[in-house]
C-alpha cells in the first residue's frame, strides 16, 4: 500500500445548470511532501462544512484501482487523480479490505478510518456522471474518510503501514451497504454501532435504522430521513363529516371531522397535518390546503382550526362555505414535526394560528408525561386574537411544571400586563434570556417565516443547539421562505400539458411539462424550498411526503422511500400528485 498522489484544492464558483455554486470538490495534486493537520492539508479546505469537513472527514481518499474500474466500466480514459474529490489517491487500501477504526501511519502522519464518503452531487459534476453518487455504492466503491490522530508530512510514494485494527473489522463497503442500500440487519447494525471510530453523523444513522427496527418498521430508510415513518392510514382522500364548526377567536375557526363512513378515528401523531380537498373552482382545479391537527390524540373526531386571512382563498372558502354536516375530502394524518422520546424541558413556541400543532403536542405531554417541563411561549395580537386560550389554561393545571408565556403584540384597552399577557410588543432575544430557559430544551416553533427565522436565531444566541431547534411552516402568502429569499410561485414556463402538480403546502399547482427532468426540478423552478444531496435517490435527503397520486423513478432508489413518501430527486409524476411541500 502507498500513496501515489497527493491533492488538495481551495472552494471556488463553477456553472451549473444556470446558476453559480461553490465546490471545492476539484482537486489538483502538488508535488513535494504536504503538511496534514487536524482538519485538512495544507491548501485544502471544504465548501459544504454540513456534508464534508470536520474532524472526522478531514481527509478524503480514493484508490487507484476504483480509478481503472471506472475507467473501463465507463469507457473513459480521461481521469485525472483527485478528481473523485480525494486528498490521497492509494495503491491497495480497497473499500472491501478496509475497516472502520484501522489506524495507518503514512510519512510522520498517523490516520483512521472513520466513515464512508458521503453521497454528493458534485462527484458527478466533477466525473462528469450525474449517476454517480448511486455508481459508488451500488458497486462497492465509495472511497472513506480519515480522522487524523497525528499531524505530520506526506508525499506521493510514501509507503502505508497498518499499525491497528479497528473494532468489530467492518469493511467500507459495507458500513456504507448498511446505511445505503437495502438490507440493515439488526445484528449488523448493533455491530456497527459498537465501533468507537465511526463518525457520530453514522453512529447517528445506526441508532435511527435500529431504533425503527424495533419498533416493527421496515419500510423506508429511517437513517437517512431522520425517523421512522408511521404507515398511513390510508392513501389519497377519503370523505369525512364535518360534525362541529366553532370560532376559537377573531379570524380562525375550527372544524370537527369524522368519517362518513363510521370508521373509527385515523390514529395520529401530536404534530401531524391533514390535507383538505375542496372544489371550488369552475376550471375543475380544486384547491388543497394543509391544516394541522390541534386535538388530542383520544378524542372521537378529528380537530384541525383555519384561518382567514384577506387574500386567502382556503380559508375564505372554509369560513364561508363549510358548515355543519358538510362532506370535506382529507388525508390520512401524516408529517415529520412530532414529539420525541427524550425527558428534557420542553419549550413550545407559536405565532397566530402556528398554535395548532402545538395545541395537540400539549395535549400530549398534560395526559402522557405531566411531571415534563414545559414552556407555551405564544405570540399574538390581543386577547381578541388568542385562540385556544382557555383549553392552554386548563391543560397546564394538569402539568406539574407548567411555565406560560403570552406575548400580545397591541394589548386591547383594558387588557393588563401580569394579569391577561405577559409581554407586550414581539418576542426577542433580551425576553428570552430573562426566562431562563434551561439549554438542554427541546424546542418547537411553528408560525410566520420571520417569526421562525428570529426566535430560531435567538434560541441559538441563548445556548439551544441546533438539533434540539424544530419547526413548522405552511407557507405565506406574504413573506419568503425559499432559501434565495423569494416567495414560491408557479414555473415561469407555466405551458406544460402532462398531469396536474399540485405542492400543497406552498398552494401551487400547474401542469407537468418533460423540461422539468425531475419533480426537484419543478420545486426548484417554483423556488420552493427543498433539500437534497445527491439527485440520484441514494441519501433522502429529498424525501417528501405524496399525498395522492403515482409517479415513476429514474434511476430506482437503491432503498425505496416509506410508503406515502417519494425522493423527488428521480421522480416524475404519472398521474396528478399532491406533494406535501
Amino acid at each position: 500500500m502507498k500513496v501515489i498522489s497527493v491533492n488538495v484544492g481551495q472552494p471556488r464558483e463553477i456553472a451549473w445548470r444556470g446558476q453559480m455554486v461553490r465546490t471545492s470538490v476539484y482537486k489538483t495534486p502538488v508535488a513535494g511532501r504536504v503538511r496534514v493537520r487536524k482538519l485538512n492539508f495544507d491548501g485544502d479546505a471544504q465548501a459544504d462544512l454540513i456534508g464534508h469537513g470536520g474532524e472526522h472527514r478531514a481527509v478524503m481518499v480514493y484508490q487507484a484501482e476504483s480509478y481503472l474500474y471506472w475507467s473501463d466500466t465507463l469507457q473513459r480514459k480521461d481521469f485525472v487523480y483527485g478528481q473523485f474529490g480525494e486528498n490521497l489517491t492509494v495503491v491497495g487500501m480497497a473499500d472491501n479490505e478496509v475497516c472502520i477504526g484501522d489506524r495507518f501511519k503514512i510519512g510522520s502522519a498517523i490516520f483512521e478510518v472513520t466513515q464512508p464518503r458521503v453521497t454528493c452531487w458534485r462527484v458527478g459534476i466533477s466525473t462528469g456522471v450525474p449517476e454517480m453518487p448511486a455508481l459508488l455504492v451500488k458497486h462497492k466503491r465509495p472511497g472513506f474518510y480519515f480522522r487524523v490522530i497525528q499531524e505530520g508530512e506526506v508525499g506521493a510514494g510514501d509507503v502505508i503501514e497498518k499499525i491497528a485494527d479497528g473494532d468489530e473489522k467492518m469493511s467500507v463497503a459495507e458500513i456504507d451497504g448498511l446505511l445505503y442500500l437495502k438490507d440493515h440487519p439488526e445484528d449488523k447494525l448493533q455491530r456497527a454501532l459498537r465501533i468507537p471510530a465511526l463518525s457520530q453523523a453514522w453512529n447517528g444513522s445506526f441508532r435511527d435504522l435500529l431504533d425503527a427496527t424495533s419498533k416493527g418498521s421496515v419500510k423506508g430508510n429511517a437513517g437517512l430521513s431522520g425517523q421512522a415513518v408511521e404507515p398511513l392510514a390510508w392513501t389519497g382522500f377519503r370523505p369525512f363529516v364535518v360534525q362541529r364548526t366553532r370560532m376559537e377567536c377573531e379570524g380562525v375557526r375550527s372544524f370537527e371531522l369524522s368519517a362518513e363512513d363510521g370508521s373509527p378515528t385515523p390514529a395520529f401523531l401530536p404534530g401531524q397535518h391533514i390535507a383538505v380537498r375542496v372544489h371550488p373552482t369552475k376550471d375543475g382545479i380544486p384547491m388543497i390546503r394543509m391544516y394541522s391537527l390541534c386535538g388530542p390524540q383520544d378524542a372521537p373526531s378529528l380537530r384541525i382550526a383555519v384561518k382567514r386571512e384577506v387574500n386567502g382563498a382556503g380559508g375564505i372558502y372554509m369560513h364561508e362555505k363549510v358548515h355543519d354536516g358538510d362532506i370535506l375530502e382529507i388525508s390520512a394524518p401524516r408529517g415529520t414535526f412530532t414529539l420525541s422520546e427524550g425527558k428534557e424541558p420542553l419549550v413550545l413556541l407559536s405565532a397566530g394560528v402556528g398554535v395548532t400543532p402545538l395545541l395537540s403536542i400539549l395535549h400530549q405531554v398534560a395526559h402522557r408525561d405531566s411531571t415534563r417541563e414545559l414552556w407555551w411561549i405564544h405570540s399574538c395580537r390581543n386577547g381578541d386574537y388568542e385562540a385556544f386560550g382557555e383549553e392552554v389554561r386548563s391543560l397546564g393545571l394538569q402539568l406539574t411544571a407548567f411555565h406560560r408565556v403570552v406575548v400580545y403584540s397591541s394589548p386591547n384597552d383594558g387588557e393588563a400586563c401580569g394579569i391577561d399577557y405577559d409581554i407586550k410588543g414581539h418576542l426577542d432575544l433580551q425576553q428570552l434570556q430573562a426566562m431562563q430557559l434551561p439549554v438542554e430544551s427541546e424546542c418547537y416553533l411553528c408560525g410566520p417565516p420571520t417569526y421562525l427565522h428570529n426566535i430560531t436565531a435567538a434560541l441559538k444566541d441563548i445556548g439551544i443547539v441546533d438539533k434540539k431547534i424544530k419547526f413548522e411552516l405552511f407557507g405565506s402568502s406574504s413573506e419568503p421562505v425559499g432559501g434565495g429569499g423569494k416567495l414560491p410561485h408557479p414555473p415561469s414556463d407555466n405551458t406544460g400539458q402532462g398531469p396536474l402538480v399540485t405542492f400543497s403546502k406552498s398552494k401551487i399547482s400547474f401542469r407537468w411539462h418533460p423540461r422539468f427532468g425531475s419533480l426537484l426540478e419543478a420545486a426548484e423552478a417554483c423556488d420552493i424550498p427543498v433539500q437534497w444531496s445527491c439527485r440520484m435517490g441514494v441519501c433522502h435527503r429529498c424525501e417528501t411526503g405524496i399525498i395522492d397520486g403515482g409517479v415513476t423513478y429514474s434511476p430506482d432508489p437503491l432503498d425505496p422511500p416509506a410508503d406515502g413518501n417519494v425522493l423527488i430527486c428521480c421522480s416524475v409524476p404519472t398521474s396528478p400528485v399532491d406533494l406535501d411541500l
